[in-house]
C-alpha cells in the first residue's frame, strides 16, 4: 500500500508537475493508494472553493482511507521523535512524526516531496517512493 503525503497531493491539485505527481498520476487507477485521515485534513483545507473542496473530496474517496493515530502509533512516534532527537535531529512537524510511524508500524510506502521525511527514511527505515 502506498500512503500519499498532502505535499504531493497539494501539488497534484495545484497541476504543478513535479516528479512526485507525475508519479501519483501514474499510480492512480492502476495502485493501491492510501489517503491518511490527517492528510485528507492538510489537502481539504486548502480549497478556497465550495465546489474545489467536493470535488477533491470526491475523488480523495475512491482511495482507501488510514486513521493515522491511535494510542499505539501515538507512543510509537514519541519513541521514534526521541531516537531523532538523541541522534542530534529535531523533526520540525509532529505530523510528519505520526505519518512516518503510521507507514513504518503497517508496511506502507510513502509517496512525498517533503524533506523532512528523509531522516525517518534515513534512520528509522521509512520505505518511499519518489
Amino acid at each position: 500500500m502506498i500512503l500519499v503525503d498532502s505535499s504531493v497531493w497539494i501539488d497534484y491539485f495545484r497541476g504543478s508537475a513535479t516528479p512526485q505527481t507525475n508519479r501519483l498520476d501514474s499510480l492512480l487507477g492502476n495502485e493501491p493508494l492510501a489517503m491518511g485521515d490527517l492528510i485528507l485534513t492538510q489537502v481539504l483545507q486548502g480549497f478556497a472553493t465550495e465546489r474545489e473542496f467536493n470535488n477533491a473530496r470526491r475523488l480523495l474517496a475512491a482511495l482507501d482511507f488510514v486513521i493515522l493515530g491511535g494510542v499505539d502509533v501515538a507512543l510509537a512516534a514519541a519513541r521514534n521523535y526521541r531516537k531523532l532527537r538523541a541522534l542530534g535531529i529535531t523533526v520540525r512537524k509532529t505530523i510528519d512524526t505520526v505519518i512516518a510511524t503510521r507507514c513504518i508500524l503497517s508496511g506502507y510506502t510513502l509517496l512525498h516531496s517533503d524533506r523532512d521525511f528523509d531522516i525517518f527514511e534515513k534512520h528509522l527505515a521509512l520505505r518511499c517512493i519518489n
